[in-house]
C-alpha cells in the first residue's frame, strides 16, 4: 500500500527548543512523523514568548513548530520521569538540543534511553558536540560560525566580521540533522539497530569551507583566506555590483567571460591584457568592477541589465529585500513563501518547507500548538492513561497546560 508522507507512522520525542532542533522535526512533522514535543514546565520552550508575537505567541516560536503535538510536565518529579521513560520505549526517534549532559540529568541520557529502547535512533544537537574540549561551554549560532572561520569571511577587509541577517548555522544544522537521523532510520530497518548521533553546529559550519581549508593547507599558509566584502576573492566577475537602482548579483566563470563581455557590449575586454586570464581578472579586479558598475548604472534600468545578462545565460539575480524576494512570483508559485492560518495568531506568511517529493506533496495545513495543549491525548494514546489519572496529575503539577483562547 501507497505511504501517505514519507515519515508516516515514525514517532519522534522532541525535546528541542530555539532553531536548530526545532527546525529539524518541524520538518519531520511536515514529512509526516508524529511530533510529541517535550516542554518543561513551568515556562515549556523558551522561544514562545521571544521576540514579535501575534496572538500572545511569537512568530519564532509559530514557525518552527507547526505539526506538533505539546506535552508539558515537571521532569524533576518522579512521576514525571516515569512519563519520559516510558514514552521513550514508545518512539522510534529522540532529539534534544540541551547542553550535553543536560538531558542525562534528566534521566534521558542515551545510556538511560537505549536500555529502555534499543531500536531508539537518538539525536544530540549542540554547538560544539557531546566530546572535545569546548563541549562544556554554551553556545548559539554566531557562536559555532566565529570558531568555525567562516565569520572571519563575512564582511569588509578592513572592518570587523558582519552577522548573517539569517539563522544560516542553526536551520543547516537542523537538515544536517534530519539527514543523519533519515539515515539512520534506513540502517535501523535494515538490521542496524539504534544509534546515538551527535550533530553540531561548528561541524556544520565547518563543513561549508568549499576550498579555503584546503588551500590553506596545501599552499602551506602561503595562500589565506579573509574578507573580501561585495566580491569574490578568487573568482571575478563574481559579487554585488551596484546597478542604476540598487545591488546585482553577477557571477561569471571563466567559461562564461567571453559571453559576459559580449553581453555588456565591451567585446575588447577579452583581448584586454589585465583580463585575459582568471588570475588577471582577479589581480585587476577593482578596476574589471569599475567598469561593469560604470556599464550597469548607464543601463536604462536594472531590469533592462539583468534581461540583457540573461539573454546571455549569465547568471545574475537582483538582490532583494525581504518584502521583495516575499513577492516574487518564483518563490509564491513554488510555495517557497506560503500562507498559513494559525490559531489565535491569524493569516500570514513564512519559508515553505525546502524538501520537495514528487509522490508525497507533504502536509499543508498543520497547527502550532499551546503549551501543554495535548497532554491528555498523548497520554492517553501511548501510555493508555485514563483522562482522571492526567487530571490529577495537572492537579498535582506534575503536569502543565496553558489556556487555548476561544476560536474568534
Amino acid at each position: 500500500m501507497k505511504r501517505k508522507q514519507i515519515l508516516e507512522g515514525i514517532k519522534v520525542l522532541d525535546f528541542t527548543q530555539h532553531v536548530a532542533g526545532p527546525s529539524c522535526t518541524r520538518m519531520m512533522a511536515e514529512m509526516g512523523a508524529e511530533i510529541i514535543k517535550v516542554e518543561l514546565a513551568p515556562t515549556g520552550d523558551q522561544v514562545r514568548y521571544l521576540g514579535y508575537q501575534k496572538g500572545g505567541r511569537s512568530i519564532y516560536f509559530l514557525q518552527q513548530n507547526r505539526g506538533k503535538q505539546s506535552l508539558c510536565l515537571d521532569a524533576k518529579t518522579e512521576r514525571g520521569q516515569q512519563i519520559l521513560h516510558d514514552l521513550i520505549k514508545q518512539v522510534d526517534v529522540l532529539v534534544e538540543n540541551f547542553a550535553p549532559g543536560a538531558i542525562a540529568r534528566l534521566g534521558c541520557g542515551w545510556e538511560v534511553a537505549s536500555r529502555l529502547n534499543p531500536e531508539l535512533i537518538m539525536c544530540s544537537i549542540s554547538t560544539f558536540g557531546q566530546s572535545g574540549p569546548l563541549a562544556d561551554l554554551p553556545g548559539y549560532d554566531y557562536i559555532g560560525q566565529a570558531y568555525s572561520g567562516v565569520s572571519s569571511l563575512i564582511g569588509e577587509e578592513d572592518r570587523g566580521p558582519s552577522l548573517p541577517g539569517a539563522a544560516l548555522g542553526d536551520t543547516m544544522t537542523g537538515a544536517h540533522a534530519l539527514a543523519a537521523i533519515n539515515g539512520a532510520l534506513f540502517n535501523r530497518a535494515m538490521g542496524g539497530g539504534g544509534d546515538h548521533l551527535d550533530i553540531t553546529l561548528l561541524d556544520s559550519y565547518f563543513h561549508c569551507h568549499e576550498m579555503s581549508v584546503g588551500v590553506y593547507s596545501a599552499s602551506n599558509g602561503k595562500v589565506a583566506p579573509r574578507r573580501s566584502g561585495s566580491h569574490q576573492r578568487i573568482l571575478c566577475p563574481t559579487g554585488a555590483f551596484k546597478g542604476r537602482d540598487g545591488y546585482i548579483m553577477i557571477v561569471a566563470t571563466p567559461q562564461q567571460w567571453p559571453a559576459f563581455c559580449k553581453a555588456i557590449d565591451m567585446p575588447e575586454l577579452m583581448e584586454d591584457t589585465r583580463f585575459a586570464h582568471i588570475n588577471d581578472r582577479v589581480g585587476n579586479r577593482f578596476e574589471l568592477i569599475a567598469l561593469i558598475e560604470d556599464w550597469l548604472q548607464r543601463q536604462h534600468s536594472d531590469a533592462a541589465s539583468i534581461k540583457k545578462l540573461e539573454a546571455a545565460r549569465i547568471p545574475v539575480a537582483p538582490v532583494l529585500s525581504v518584502p521583495e524576494a516575499m513577492a516574487h512570483p518564483h518563490l509564491v508559485q513554488r510555495g517557497t513563501v506560503r500562507t498559513v492560518t494559525q490559531r489565535g495568531a491569524g493569516t500570514f506568511q513564512m519559508p515553505g518547507m525546502p524538501l520537495r517529493f514528487k509522490n508525497h506533496p507533504g502536509i499543508e495545513e498543520l497547527e502550532t500548538p499551546y503549551r501543554g495543549e495535548h497532554n491528555v491525548a498523548i497520554l492517553q494514546r501511548y501510555l493508555g492513561l485514563s483522562e482522571q489519572e492526567v487530571t490529577r496529575m495537572h492537579a498535582e503539577g506534575v503536569l502543565l497546560r496553558e489556556d487555548i483562547p476561544a476560536a474568534g
